[in-house]
């Protein structure tokens, strides 16, 4: 009889869990900008937060004061190749379009497309000077140079056990000076994320 009731217990406590399981799940929106982290991988939020925090970094350094006084004009720079090195899948665009966001909103320099994009945009003239009318055809050679380029990497390492980690990112940026290869600006950010058991509530 023992052995009856403990195996009818077990076949609940197996009902239980499939009927959590099987039960629907709650979805709710919640702002795009608000900080949420689940799993503690890199997400949106550090995207968002990193860029924004290094390009203003980037922007309030002594090159852009120079550029600015030798050459009367707002500096051009290009988002170029950010290289993840990390343990994990990290989404390179959605970050390069957070620091081409952050440098455009600023007002303080001008971004042109990347090289993907300047293709597309060559395909796009050649085919006017097909057919577009000569009043709306786009002329080559009128392309804007970039005078400066941003490029870097996203490193992690992961210390685990026993169910608990700590992963730490370091994103390491650097901003080229496009005719001379002078490094103008060295720009580094380091997260630290601990990641532990979930406890049990009864």
């Amino acid at each position: 009889m023992k052995n009856l009731g403990l195996i009818l217990a077990v076949i609940a406590l197996v009902g239980l869990l499939v009927a959590a399981g099987c039960s629907p799940k709650r979805v709710s929106r919640i702002p795009e900008d608000s900080v949420t982290d689940l799993s503690g991988k890199w997400n949106d939020t550090d995207s968002r937060l990193v860029s924004e925090e290094m390009i203003g970094d980037c922007l309030v350094s002594p090159w852009k004061t120079r550029f600015v006084e030798q050459h009367q004009k707002k500096p051009t720079v290009i988002v170029g190749v950010v290289q993840n090195k990390s343990t994990e899948h990290i989404a390179i665009d959605t970050f390069i379009g957070d620091m081409e966001r952050a440098f455009i909103n600023s007002d303080e320099v001008t971004v042109v497309a990347s090289a993907a994009e300047r293709e597309q945009l060559r395909e796009e003239r050649q085919d006017q000077q097909t057919y577009a009318s000569e009043e709306t055809m786009k002329k080559w050679g009128r392309e804007l140079g970039a005078d400066f380029l941003l490029g870097g990497t996203i490193s992690s390492i992961l210390d685990e056990d026993r169910g608990e980690k700590v992963v730490f990112y370091q994103v390491d940026l650097t901003l080229i000076d496009l005719e001379s290869n002078a490094k103008v600006w060295l720009g580094q950010k380091k997260i630290k994320k601990y990641i532990g058991r979930a406890r049990m509530s009864y």
